[in-house]
């Protein structure tokens, strides 16, 4: 089965976000991508759909923003 992935941005809400989808689904489910720490995968977070972070892109392509914590403009600085 493919995993999700969450991707964030580091701040307050993104982590509080990350703690709770690990929580739900457990870390064999979900790949987590920190763009502050990589900052390569925006692009494919931006194809994949993604508009601000912290978001969810399950494994059939669905994107789920979560709380709004940063817009991609403001990730890419």
């Amino acid at each position: 089965m493919a995993k999700s992935v969450f991707y964030h941005a580091g701040c307050p809400v993104c982590v509080s976000a990350e703690h709770d989808i690990i929580n739900l689904l457990g870390t064999e489910q979900v790949e987590v991508v920190h763009f502050g720490t990589d900052k390569t995968r925006i692009a494919e977070a931006e194809k994949a759909g993604v508009k601000s972070v912290p978001a969810l892109v399950t494994p059939n392509g669905n994107v789920l923003h979560i709380n709004f914590g940063a817009s991609m403009a403001d990730v890419k600085g």
